[in-house]
């Protein structure tokens, strides 16, 4: 059995609390959407809204479902004109005011420091936002050019939990699915990890308390080996693995 080398970091509410953020910045603009398409919601969607039914997808793939969902649609070019608006808004608030997830920086120092493992980020996010995301917490020292993105790195853009990005980076870094360790905090990541063959340890930190016991449940039905509430345990928990 080859020995883990890797750890590949879902970026979004795993390293830098970003999700958030995000969603407020995309809800604006699916509301916009909505009422340039004539679309009838109940309701207009919140950042909060978004997260309980879309959190670990991206944009592209939150307009793939909501097109479905109401019966409309748009041409390719309208739906890459608001992915370009979409990260846009997101990427200006995670430069204003992202943080990292609590703990994260101290466990990536060390693991830095003993160089035992390759260290990369793999998110279904656009490749813009997260490179903004880990320059604006000082993360992105760790990773070096190792940060691949489902939407921008791939010929064809997709979204977790496809597994296509974590075999991707798999394939670019000349690493196997028994070498390497994912880090994920959504169900979508989830699947994609494991379905690409890789042990998956969820983490379920970001998440409010009452969310918390049922992300665990959900984290581990989608394939989490094993579920961690704080970085604190991460190395604990790799050892074990």
């Amino acid at each position: 059995m080859a020995k883990i080398n890797t750890i590949l970091f879902d970026c979004d509410n795993t390293l830098v609390l970003s999700e958030e953020l995000a969603f407020e910045g995309c809800a604006e603009l699916i509301n916009e959407i909505a009422a340039t398409k004539n679309v009838p919601l109940q309701e207009p969607f919140t950042g909060d809204k978004l997260i309980t039914e879309f959190v670990g997808q991206n944009f592209r793939g939150m307009m793939v479902s909501l097109q479905q969902r109401y019966s409309f649609s748009m041409t390719p070019d309208e739906l890459n004109d608001y992915v370009r608006r979409e990260e846009d808004v997101v990427i200006a608030k995670l430069k204003a005011k992202a943080t990292s997830c609590p703990g994260v920086d101290a466990v990536l120092e060390r693991l830095a420091a003993q160089k035992e493992y390759h260290l990369a980020v793999v998110s279904s996010s656009a490749l813009r936002r997260v490179q903004a995301s880990i320059d604006k917490v000082g993360q992105a020292k760790y990773f070096g050019g190792d940060v691949f993105s489902a939407a921008t790195s791939l010929p064809t853009p997709t979204s977790k939990p496809d597994p296509a990005i974590y075999l991707h980076a798999m394939k670019t870094l000349g690493k196997s699915a028994e070498e390497c360790v994912a880090v994920e905090d959504s169900k979508s990541g989830t699947l994609s990890g494991t379905r690409a063959g890789i042990k998956v340890i969820g983490y379920v930190g970001p998440y409010k308390d009452d969310e918390k016991v049922k992300m665990e449940k959900v984290l581990r039905e989608a394939g989490a080996v094993v579920v961690m509430q704080d970085w604190s345990e991460f190395e604990g928990i790799l050892a074990k693995i």
